[in-house]
């Protein structure tokens, strides 16, 4: 029996997209975890979101980390709530690039399945 793909972050939020026997074979072609990521398509959009997260962690020193809630409220915008989830996809993104970590309680965390309050840190 051969073995499973592994997993596979998806282009849009960035969550783990685990191997489907209906996949089998088109595989390598699923880019997204669901329907409404497929409908979202990651784009010029979400950019501003990841240089953002950048700009901020490069502000401080190493090892700091950053709240997703910081980079929502750096928007200006009075509904700042509004913007978390794309800020924390934008973040998993990351993670799937290997330029961040999602900490909690200062210990690495699956941001796939990480729920609560998380901080984001530059990888070492």
């Amino acid at each position: 029996m051969a073995s499973l793909p592994p997993p596979k972050p998806c282009a849009v939020c960035g969550r783990a997209i685990t191997w489907r026997r209906k996949w089998a074979r088109d595989w390598e072609q699923v880019r997204y975890c669901s329907d409404a990521c497929r409908g979202k398509r990651a784009g010029a959009r979400d950019s501003p979101w990841e240089a953002h997260i950048l700009e901020l962690l490069s502000q401080r020193a190493g090892g700091a980390t950053v709240c997703p809630s910081e980079v929502a409220r750096a928007s200006g915008d009075e509904d700042w709530r509004a913007f978390m989830e794309p800020v924390r996809e934008a973040a998993r993104r990351l993670v799937a690039r290997g330029v961040l970590d999602i900490v909690q309680g200062g210990r690495v965390v699956d941001p796939s399945t990480a729920r609560g309050p998380i901080r984001l840190r530059l990888r070492a």
